[in-house]
C-alpha cells in the first residue's frame, strides 16, 4: 500500500481491529447519518431539550448498530478493507440522501444495481467527488495509516489463548456493548420509537451503511432464489375471441412505456405551460377530420416510483391492488399472453432494459446505436430512434402486431440531454448533471423542455400509425412508468418508498388513441371512454385494457379493470 511505504513504521500507530471498528462506527454515526437523526428528531417536535435527547440517543443507536454489523463482517487482514468499503459506501449514500432526498431501500438498490453505465455516469457529479474528498478520503487515509496490531511479537509462537480466545473475547465483548447500546436507546425512547417505526418504517432505510448492506443482501438473495425457480405461466388459455373471424383487417397496437413524466407538468392536464402542444393539436384535428380520437386521462396513479417496480407491475395481471413483488417477477406478463394468443409482439428499448417483462419476446436495444440523427457519442439516444425503420418493420406483416416502445423520456438528472435544440423553449435551463448547481426554476425549465420532446415523439408515433391506417386498425396506449420530484419538500428525482412517496412521483400522464376504423370494427366508443377519462385510474388498468382492446380471451382478464369494457357496442 502507498501510505505504509511512504511513512516509516515508527510514525504509524498500532491499533487492534476492535478499536478500529468502534472508531469507524462512531464516525459513520456522526458524519453520515444526519438525515436519519434529523428525521427522527423532527418527528418529536416538542421542546428543544427533548429533541436534543432524542438526537443523542439516535446517534448512540446508529453507532451501536454499526458496531454490531462490522464486528460480524470485519475479520483478520480483510477487516481494514471492509471498514474502508463501509466508509465509502456510507459517504456516497449520505450525499444522495442529503442532497436529493432519496431513501435506499431494496427497491432503490435494485435500481442502482441494474442501471446502465450511461445513467450511472450522470449521477457521478463534481459535487459528489467533492463530498467524497471532504468526508470520505480523510477516514480512509486514517484507516490506511494505522497499523493493525499483531496478536504476537515477531518470532513468538501463538498459543490457543492468543490465537482464538482473546480475539473472540474482544468480539463478544464488543457485541455485548453494542447490544446494550441498541437495547438501551430503544428502551429509553420505547414509546416514541415504537410509534415512529410502526408509522414510518421507511426511516430505517436512512441508516447508512446499514441500509446499503441490508438492501444489497436482500436484492442478491432474492435474485439468486428467483433464478432457480421456473417462471409461473399465466393465462395459458389466452386466445383471440371468436369475433376476430369477422374482421378483415389486422390490428397494429403500439404500447408506449414512458419514463419519468409527471402528471403535474403535463400540458393536456391543464398545466400552466403548454408542454404538449403537438398532442393538443393532433387531438383536435383528428377528431375534426374523423380520423380517430386521442383520449387523455387526467388522474392516473403509477404502480411504483421507479422503473424496476413500475414496468413489471404494469405488465402483470396482479398490479398494485394485490401487489406481490416476488410473484410479479416470477410470473409471465402481458406480452407472453398476447404472443400466446397469436399476436406478433416486439419490444424496442431506448433505456436500461425491460426488467424481465420481455423475456422470450423479440427485443431490440436501440439505446447504444450510432445514428447521428438521434445518438450523440457516448450518450443515450433520443427517443426518435425507437421509430427508426418502423414502417419497414411492419410493411410485410400480415398478422396483427403489438409494438412496445420503451422510452428514455425525462430520465434525470440530465433533463437537458433528453431533447434537441428545437425544444429549448423555456430559459434559463439547468445544463449540468449536478442539480445542486441549479435553481428549481432552471431544473423545471429543463424538465419541461424535455416534456416537449416526449410530446413530439408521441405525435410522431401517431403519425406512424396514421401511415399504416390503410392496412391496419390502429391503437396506441401510452403511460409514464412513474413521476418525478422537482424540489418539492427538498426532494429531487424519484424512487421514494411507495408508502411515503409524494404525489409528484406517483401521478403520471396516460393517453389512448383509437383510430376511426378500429372503433368501427371493434365496436368501441371512444366518446364513451373520454367521458370517464377524468375519473381516478391507475397502472392496474394497463394489463386488462390491452387485453380488452385486442379482444383476447383468457381467464386472468378482469373486465372491471378494462377501460373499454363498458364502452363496447
Amino acid at each position: 500500500m502507498l501510505i505504509p511505504r511512504l511513512i516509516p513504521e515508527r510514525f504509524r500507530p498500532q491499533m487492534g481491529t476492535g478499536w478500529l471498528i468502534v472508531l469507524t462506527s462512531l464516525w459513520l454515526a456522526l458524519a453520515c447519518n444526519g438525515a436519519f437523526v434529523k428525521a427522527v428528531s423532527m418527528a418529536h417536535q416538542t421542546d428543544g431539550g427533548t429533541q436534543w435527547r432524542m438526537a443523542l440517543s439516535m446517534w448512540v443507536f446508529v453507532a451501536s448498530v454499526h458496531v454490531l454489523l462490522l464486528v460480524l463482517v470485519a475479520w483478520g487482514r480483510a477487516a481494514r478493507w471492509v471498514l474502508i468499503a463501509a466508509v465509502l459506501a456510507a459517504t456516497t449514500t449520505a450525499f444522495y440522501m442529503q442532497h436529493l432526498g432519496i431513501v435506499l431501500d431494496p427497491s432503490m438498490m435494485r435500481n442502482v444495481l441494474r442501471t446502465d453505465w450511461r445513467e450511472a455516469s450522470e449521477l457521478l457529479t463534481l459535487s459528489l467527488w467533492g463530498h467524497l474528498l471532504l468526508w470520505g478520503v480523510p477516514p480512509v487515509l486514517l484507516l490506511l495509516w494505522v497499523r493493525r496490531k499483531p496478536l504476537a511479537n515477531p518470532g513468538q509462537t501463538l498459543g490457543w489463548r492468543q490465537a482464538w480466545a482473546k480475539p473472540l473475547a474482544w468480539r463478544l465483548g464488543l457485541l455485548a456493548l453494542a447490544l446494550v447500546g441498541v437495547v438501551g436507546t430503544v428502551m429509553l425512547n420505547f414509546q416514541s420509537m415504537a410509534s415512529l417505526m410502526r408509522n414510518q418504517r421507511e426511516l430505517r432505510y436512512l441508516i447508512t451503511p446499514a441500509n446499503v448492506i441490508y438492501a444489497s443482501a436482500r436484492v442478491l438473495l432474492d435474485d439468486g432464489r428467483q433464478a432457480t425457480l421456473e417462471r409461473i405461466q399465466v393465462g395459458t388459455d389466452a386466445a383471440l375471441a371468436p369475433t376476430w373471424a369477422q374482421r378483415q383487417r389486422p390490428v397494429l397496437m403500439v404500447l408506449v412505456v414512458g419514463e419519468t413524466a409527471r402528471a403535474a407538468n403535463w400540458g393536456l392536464n391543464g398545466y400552466a405551460r403548454q408542454t404538449t402542444p403537438e398532442l393538443a393539436r393532433w387531438q383536435s384535428q383528428a377528431l375534426a377530420n374523423g380520423q380517430g380520437q386521442l383520449i387523455n386521462f387526467t388522474d392516473v396513479t403509477s404502480c411504483g416510483t421507479n422503473t424496476e417496480v413500475s414496468v413489471p407491475c404494469m405488465f402483470s395481471a396482479i398490479g398494485r391492488r394485490d401487489y406481490n413483488e416476488d410473484r410479479i417477477r416470477r410470473s409471465e406478463g402481458l406480452l407472453h399472453l398476447l404472443q400466446r394468443a397469436g399476436l406478433q409482439v416486439r419490444w424496442r428499448d431506448n433505456q436500461s432494459g425491460c426488467k424481465g417483462v420481455c423475456e422470450g419476446i423479440p427485443t431490440e436495444d436501440l439505446s447504444d446505436e450510432h445514428d447521428s440523427r438521434w445518438c450523440a457519442n457516448g450518450q443515450h439516444c433520443l427517443d426518435g430512434v425507437l421509430l427508426r425503420d418502423a414502417d419497414a418493420l411492419v410493411s410485410q406483416a400480415t398478422t396483427s402486431q403489438v409494438l412496445v416502445l420503451h422510452m428514455l423520456g425525462n430520465h434525470g438528472p440530465a433533463y437537458f440531454r433528453r431533447h434537441g435544440p428545437e425544444h429549448q423553449r423555456w430559459l434559463p435551463t439547468c445544463d449540468t448533471d449536478d442539480l445542486r448547481r441549479c435553481s428549481v426554476e432552471q431544473i423545471t425549465n429543463s424538465y419541461d423542455n424535455a416534456l416537449l420532446a416526449t410530446d413530439d415523439f408521441l405525435v410522431q408515433t401517431l403519425a406512424f400509425l396514421q401511415r399504416q391506417s390503410e392496412r391496419f386498425d390502429t391503437v396506441m396506449l401510452y403511460a409514464s412508468d412513474h413521476g418525478e420530484s422537482l424540489g418539492e419538500n427538498g426532494l429531487f428525482l424519484h424512487g421514494m418508498p411507495y408508502a411515503i412517496a409524494p404525489t409528484q412521483q406517483k401521478k403520471v400522464p396516460m393517453l389512448l388513441w383509437l383510430s376511426a376504423s378500429y372503433q368501427q370494427h371493434f365496436g368501441v366508443s371512444a366518446d364513451c371512454i373520454a367521458q370517464r377519462a377524468a375519473k381516478p385510474h391507475s397502472h392496474d388498468h394497463w394489463f386488462h385494457t390491452t387485453l380488452g382492446l385486442l379482444d383476447v380471451q383468457t381467464e386472468v382478464y378482469d373486465k372491471q379493470w378494462d377501460l373499454s369494457q363498458s364502452c363496447r357496442r
